[in-house]
């Protein structure tokens, strides 16, 4: 398995968990901003934070939000502001 197999594999794990089922082209922009984000915040990919981050992409993808862009800056962890 390469390396980006085992990276198209991890947005699937997360829509399988909440029984959502995307196209390719869609698993594609919504893997393409996990990897994004999970790469801006050096995010690892098995903890919880790389799983709501996920939840969260896919959240945003199914209220109309296709926009790779767009998804990772409303996604992306924000500072809490003191």
């Amino acid at each position: 398995m390469t390396n980006e197999t085992i990276k198209s594999k991890m947005i699937s794990k997360y829509l399988g968990k909440l029984g959502i089922v995307l196209d390719s082209t869609d698993l594609a922009v919504c893997q393409r901003a996990f990897d994004a984000i999970l790469l801006k915040w050096n995010i690892a990919r098995d903890n919880e934070d790389a799983e709501q981050t996920a939840a969260t992409i896919i959240a945003l993808y199914q209220q109309g939000i296709h926009d790779e862009d767009k998804l990772v800056t409303l996604a992306s962890p924000h500072p809490q502001r003191k």
